[in-house]
């Protein structure tokens, strides 16, 4: 297929995609020309590349359908042609209307001196953007857009809102379109569902064009980690991102016994602290580990045994009971980090949890323990293990990572979440969970993937006090069953997600075990 008929059907879907959004915007192209009603007219913002040439499609798509359009063209200031079918495309628009320049200047200019368009149609760069627009342009759409206060139509954008990185979700200036809508095409990408781009979006609508038989991106597949034409796969498969979904492999075998899903060991802290593993250790239970363990100092079994009832309880207070414990070696799966406390008494359990060789997750402060040397923590991971860190504690164990990460982003690509954590990965050699509502997995192996809690997905209510020892406890659980640590750690972030989603507002952490079983039998489990 030619890119000239990709881009008509981009320019169909874009048009489809809004009417579909807003019934009322088709009806009024229709009946324009009675006397009474008022002729709908849209704005189309018209960039130098193939994201310019989608614009005049969908320019000439609303004009037949009796719309007054105005479009702006932004041209490179050498005045170079843009590509071979954007330019076919604008002439094919010259011959219904006009183009005007990105320019103030003029008092006859159709913003300026006829405002209040009932769309606006943002085609500038799209996911070709690499640095900030031109001052011109910037100018002139915030005097257009905002200073007169004259925009409270929707704004669209295609394929991706100007301003925005395409492979990273950084936004590469200061000043940027209020987007209701965003048209991509083929799948999403990497930057609709991570960084500013989850929130800059608007919502987010996938067009078909007619690549069904290449390489999917995220919705079904992968997604590139860099921008690419149309959104397909242009890097080598290492350079891909899978966007997580719903799991096929939790079921239970009918003649397993609790032996045959795991034992997991969580460590608790001293009294008083020992909810966050308890709230792990749920969530490991209801996952399906066919046996937990909390372990604690002596002091605090009692509190623990009175909260706990499946869960057994043992007591752990040092390295050496701690390795007496794990000579059992149906103990396949360990969780410490939970309300230990970032003590010198958790670097060493640490070390003695993690020379045992079992699968393992490090979360809270088992990771803040080694925040003044976290080359000693490197130095003993192995690849079964899992780290789960948020922003504080990624900074903390990675802080010139972390300085790349949120260093202002000037140029595209910039560096995004996704190149971090497979960076960190890489460095601690294991598999790193880097939290966020664009929760990214990444192996030393540069496999990464991606659960977004965005859009239809959007899970605010995450935001309480122990969700992430929970996360914990499923990743532990999971492992417990023998799941890959990348399995793992990406099956257990689209369950929490779910869990929120299905429980809603008012969630607490000690939901989100309880909700499992009803999200099980939602996926037919």
């Amino acid at each position: 297929v030619t890119g000239l008929e990709l881009m008509e059907r981009a320019g169909k879907g874009v048009v489809e995609a809004i009417f579909e959004e807003w019934p009322d915007l088709a009806k009024r192209g229709r009946t324009w020309y009675h006397p009474l009603r008022h002729q709908p007219k849209a704005v189309v913002l018209c960039g130098p590349g193939n994201n310019g040439g989608d614009g005049f499609v969908v320019a000439r798509m609303l004009r037949k359908r009796g719309w007054k359009v105005v479009v702006l063209h932004l041209f490179p200031e050498n005045k170079r042609h843009p590509p071979p079918d954007a330019y076919k495309n604008a002439n094919a628009w010259l011959r219904l209307g006009k183009m005007y320049p990105f320019d103030d200047n003029d008092a006859r200019h159709p913003l300026l001196s006829n405002p209040h368009p009932d769309l606006w149609i943002d085609a500038v760069f799209g996911i070709g953007q690499s640095r900030p627009l031109p001052a011109l342009v910037t100018k002139m759409m915030h005097r257009v857009y905002y200073e007169q206060n004259w925009c409270t139509a929707p704004v669209v954008a295609i394929d991706f809102p100007t301003g925005v990185a395409s492979d990273t979700g950084r936004t590469l200036q200061d000043f940027l379109l209020k987007i209701d809508l965003t048209v991509t095409f083929h799948g999403r990408k990497v930057g609709h569902m991570t960084a500013e781009g989850a929130t800059r979006c608007g919502k987010v609508v996938v067009k078909s064009i007619g690549l069904e038989g290449s390489p999917r991106p995220p919705g079904g597949g992968e997604a590139p980690a860099r921008g690419g034409g149309r959104g397909l796969p242009v890097v080598p498969p290492g350079e891909t991102v899978t966007l997580v979904g719903a799991p096929t492999t939790l079921a239970k075998a009918p003649f397993s016994h609790k032996y045959t899903h795991g034992h997991a060991l969580l460590l608790a802290g001293p009294p008083g602290y020992g909810g966050a593993a308890r709230l792990a250790a749920r969530g490991a239970l209801r996952i399906g580990a066919g046996l937990v363990t909390v372990g604690c100092p002596d002091g605090a079994l009692a509190e623990n045994a009175a909260r706990l009832d499946a869960i057994m309880c043992r007591p752990i207070a040092d390295p050496t009971a701690l390795a007496q414990t794990l000579e059992d070696t149906r103990l396949n799966a360990l969780c410490l980090g939970p309300g230990l406390g970032p003590s010198e008494t958790t670097r060493t359990l640490t070390a003695t949890a993690l020379a045992a060789r079992r699968a393992t997750v490090l979360d809270a402060d088992a990771l803040t323990a080694f925040e003044d040397d976290p080359a000693a923590l490197f130095a003993l991971l192995h690849e079964a293990c899992v780290l789960t860190p948020h922003g504080g504690e990624f900074r903390r164990l990675f802080p010139d990572i972390h300085d790349r990460l949120t260093a202002p982003a000037t140029q595209g690509p910039a560096y995004s979440k996704v190149d971090a954590t497979r960076e960190a990965a890489a460095r601690a050699g294991c598999t790193i969970l880097f939290k966020g509502p664009d929760t990214v997995v990444a192996d030393p192996d540069g496999r990464c993937s991606l659960n977004s809690s965005h859009y239809d997905r959007a899970a605010p209510w995450l935001a309480t006090a122990g969700s992430g020892d929970v996360l914990a406890g499923f990743i532990t659980g999971l492992l417990a069953r023998g799941f890959a640590p990348h399995d793992a750690a990406a099956t257990a972030a689209w369950l929490h997600t779910e869990c929120a989603l299905s429980f809603g507002p008012g969630l607490i952490a000690e939901d989100l075990p309880e909700e499992l079983p009803r999200v099980f039998r939602a996926l037919g489990l």
